[in-house]
């Protein structure tokens, strides 16, 4: 579905024409670029699309099927960049990803929208009400889209920090770790920021060449020089993202293996307690156990005083053994 359609001249929106072809022939002649915005597009009507912006096949393929990794592709006649936004529900603590593709050209900027989590519309008349950002053409574009994607990273992974410190209280508290669904919690919230990393963590390279910076930042086409500092900023937002998805994990990681060990200090807490109350009953069972034995000629047995006697050991006996266990905390 095509979402919006306008030629930017000098930063300021008007309406394109209905042909793609026209649009781009206008824009070019008054020095401007248009701006095509779709929502999961059927293979038919970005075919329209691609025919008339001479978008490689393999691109168009991608951004059809999605399913993404993050990267950046160079194409002879336009730039070929894809993102993954990511929304996180807090009551579910469930993260959800969607993409996003641009195609840049001569005078031409194609986004195509996956999925809800995706600030589009917002960045659109973010932009618009920014024209000396948006005059500076179709690279304004992918710079307010990654700029937009790559903050909203901040902000979910500051949601993040916040439930993992929450689990982490719920884990060391005297019974919260003990319940049985704590590892289980643990474990969906290590899933949920994986699926956070596979948005994040592969486009550090695309975000690196677009900022001009390391080893691999040349120049990209399409891509104004000018433009390089914008791009350093989100580089650095990422790689604050990057990072603290790094930590999250790890602490994931160790509450995970906190939890382990909690579990197995209970249960030799409870072998311990049940060893001890185990002894305490195999003392009295032995001692009436030799005496129920049916023997004609045993010590004491017609002695007016043996039972008495008899209860008072096994008395005697269990108060020793609670007192030793529990001075050395079995019970």
């Amino acid at each position: 579905m095509i979402v919006d359609c306008a030629i930017y001249r000098e930063g300021h929106r008007s309406e394109g024409p209905h042909d793609f072809s026209d649009a781009l022939d206008e824009a070019r002649s008054a020095g401007g670029f248009v701006w095509i915005g779709l929502h999961e597009p059927t293979a038919d009507e970005f075919d329209l699309v691609a025919q008339e912006f001479s978008l490689h096949p393999l691109a168009v393929e991608d951004a059809l099927k999605a399913h993404q990794r993050p990267k950046l592709e160079v194409y002879d006649d336009s730039l070929f960049v894809v993102l993954k936004p990511v929304g996180y529900e807090p009551q579910s603590d469930t993260v959800s990803s969607g993409e996003v593709m641009i195609f840049l050209g001569d005078s031409f900027a194609v986004t195509v929208r996956h999925g809800e989590d995706a600030p589009l519309g917002a960045v659109r008349r973010r932009l618009e009400r920014e024209p000396e950002l948006l005059g500076e053409g179709p690279t304004s574009v992918l710079y307010a889209v990654a700029d937009a994607v790559v903050d909203h990273y901040l902000d979910v992974a500051t949601e993040l920090q916040t439930d993992l410190e929450e689990l982490e209280a719920e884990v060391f508290t005297p019974d919260g770790g003990g319940s049985r669904h704590t590892a289980s919690k643990i474990y969906n919230f290590k899933r949920q920021i994986l699926e956070f990393r596979r948005a994040t963590g592969p486009l550090a390279l695309p975000m690196t060449r677009l900022a001009g910076v390391g080893t691999y930042g040349g120049k990209v086409p399409f891509v104004e020089d000018r433009a390089r500092p914008f791009f350093r900023d989100v580089h650095d937002h990422l790689t604050r993202v990057n990072e603290s998805v790094e930590g999250l994990d790890r602490l994931v990681s160790d509450i995970l293996s906190a939890h382990l060990a909690q579990m197995s200090v209970r249960q030799n807490d409870d072998m311990r307690k049940i060893s001890a109350w185990a002894a305490m009953a195999a003392v009295p069972t032995m001692i009436a156990g030799i005496y129920g034995m049916n023997f004609e000629h045993m010590p004491e047995l017609r002695w007016e005083w043996s039972y008495p006697v008899v209860v008072l050991v096994m008395v005697g006996l269990e108060v020793l053994l609670f007192r030793l266990f529990k001075r050395r905390g079995w019970l």
